[in-house]
C-alpha cells in the first residue's frame, strides 16, 4: 500500500481538533469509499502486548470493525500468540516477539501496530513500529514524560506515518455531545467543571510502578479528567495547582501518590477541579455554563454504563463499541490519508499538564503551563 501523508502545520492540528472528524459515521457508503483506497482489503493491525485491555477490550472489538481486521500479535509469550492466531484465523508467521518485531517491515499482511504495553515501554516501540514503515496507535497515556512524546512524534513524522493515541472516549455519544456543546456554546462557555476517577487498588501492579507507569492514579486515572476538560473548556490550559493527599497505604503505595487533588486554569477563565486516586471510588464528570450544564452521573470515564443529565434532562445514546469506532476511524485515516483527530500531538499535550500537575503538587506552587 503507497499512501502519501500529507505535511501538517500547528495551524492544521489546532484545526483538527476543533472539527467533528472523529464523529465519522461508518456506513456502508463510507465504508465502501475508504476501502476503495486499498482496493477492497481491509487494513491489518497488530497488537503489541496481550494483556487485560488487549484480551478484554480491543480483541473483541476487532471482531466488529469494519475497515481493519487483526493480523498479527507481538507479544513475549508464545503461547498467547499461537492461541490469538488460531482464534483470529491469521497465520503464524504473523506471530513476533519483542526481539524480532522489526521484521514486520516485510509483512504486507500488517499496516498498523497498536501499541498495548505499560506507558514507559510506549516510545521504543511506537519507534520501531514507525521505522519498520507501519501507522502506530499508542495506548494512553502517550508517555512517561514530554521528551519521550517529542521522540515519537518525530519518529513517525520521519517514518511518514500516522500516529494515533488510544483516545476512544472521542468516539463515545456522550462526550461526543459534550465537546459539540462546549464549541457550539449552546449552553454558555463552560466555566465550572469539576471530574473525578478513582478505584480502590488491593495488590502490586505496574500501575503503581513508576518506572513502568511514570506515576500513580494521576497517570493512569487522572488523565481521562484532563482530557475531558480540555474538551470542555475548549479554550488553552494557563496553570495548575495540585496536591497530593496523605497515603493510608503508604506500603502498596511507596513508589507513586496515592489519591491526588488538582486545580486545572484556563485562557478563558474556566477552572477544572480534579481528583484521582487508588484507594476510593469515582467516576464522574460535570461542567458548567452560564445558560446550562453537562453531567456525567456515572461511569463518566468507563468502557460502558455511563449515564448523562444535561439542564435539558436526560440523555439517551444507543449503546456503541467505543474501541471498534476508534480503530476503523483510524484505518481510515491511514486508508485515505486524512488527519487523525487524535494525533500524538494531543498525547503531549495531556503529558504538558499532567508533568504541570506532579510539579505543583511536588513544589506546592501554581504552575504555568506551556503546550508548545
Amino acid at each position: 500500500m503507497k499512501n502519501k501523508l500529507p505535511t501538517f502545520s500547528r495551524r492544521d492540528f489546532i484545526r483538527s481538533l476543533s472539527t467533528t472528524a472523529a464523529a465519522l459515521a461508518l456506513g456502508p457508503v463510507r465504508i465502501k469509499e475508504a476501502l476503495a483506497y486499498n482496493e477492497g482489503r481491509k487494513l491489518g493491525i497488530a497488537l503489541l502486548g496481550l494483556g487485560r485491555y488487549s484480551t478484554g477490550q480491543l480483541g473483541p472489538a476487532l471482531r466488529e470493525t469494519k475497515l481493519c481486521q487483526l493480523k498479527g500479535v507481538i507479544t513475549g509469550h508464545p503461547e498467547k500468540g499461537q492461541k490469538w492466531a488460531a482464534d483470529f484465523g491469521f497465520p503464524e508467521k504473523n506471530i513476533y516477539n519483542y526481539d524480532n518485531m522489526d521484521r514486520i517491515a516485510d509483512n504486507r499482511d500488517i499496516d498498523i501496530v497498536y501499541v498495548v504495553t505499560p506507558p514507559a515501554l510506549h516510545p521504543e516501540f511506537v519507534i520501531r513500529a514507525a521505522k519498520a514503515g507501519k501507522a502506530v496507535i499508542s495506548e494512553k497515556p502517550m508517555a512517561t514524560s514530554v521528551a519521550d512524546c517529542d521522540r515519537m512524534i518525530a519518529a513517525c513524522k520521519d517514518a511518514k506515518v500516522q500516529l494515533g493515541i488510544g483516545y476512544r472516549l472521542h468516539y463515545d455519544p456522550f462526550h461526543k455531545e459534550m465537546w459539540r456543546l462546549a464549541r457550539t456554546k449552546e449552553f454558555g462557555r463552560f466555566m465550572k467543571m469539576n471530574g473525578e476517577f478513582a478505584f480502590v487498588m488491593r495488590q502490586r501492579e505496574w500501575r503503581i510502578d513508576k518506572k513502568l507507569g511514570g506515576g500513580g492514579p494521576m497517570m493512569d486515572l487522572g488523565i481521562y479528567v484532563v482530557h475531558a476538560a480540555c474538551m470542555a473548556a475548549d479554550a488553552p490550559i494557563v496553570a495548575v495547582t495540585a496536591q497530593e493527599e496523605p497515603k493510608a497505604n503508604p506500603e502498596l503505595f511507596n513508589e507513586v501518590e496515592e489519591k491526588l487533588r488538582w486545580t486545572m486554569e484556563f485562557e478563558s477563565g474556566a477552572h477544572c477541579e480534579g481528583v484521582t486516586g487508588f484507594n476510593h471510588s469515582g467516576n464522574t464528570f460535570r461542567a458548567e455554563g452560564d445558560k446550562g450544564w453537562f453531567q456525567f452521573d456515572r461511569n463518566a470515564f468507563s468502557y460502558s454504563g455511563a449515564a448523562c443529565t444535561t439542564s435539558r434532562g436526560p440523555m439517551n445514546a444507543a449503546p456503541v463499541n467505543k474501541q471498534a469506532l476508534q480503530m476503523d476511524d483510524f484505518a481510515d485515516c491511514v486508508l485515505t490519508g486524512r488527519r487523525t483527530s487524535v494525533p500524538g500531538e494531543l498525547g503531549r499535550r495531556d503529558m504538558v499538564i499532567v508533568s504541570a500537575v506532579y510539579e505543583a503538587a511536588r513544589t506546592g506552587q501554581r504552575v504555568k503551563v506551556k503546550i508548545a
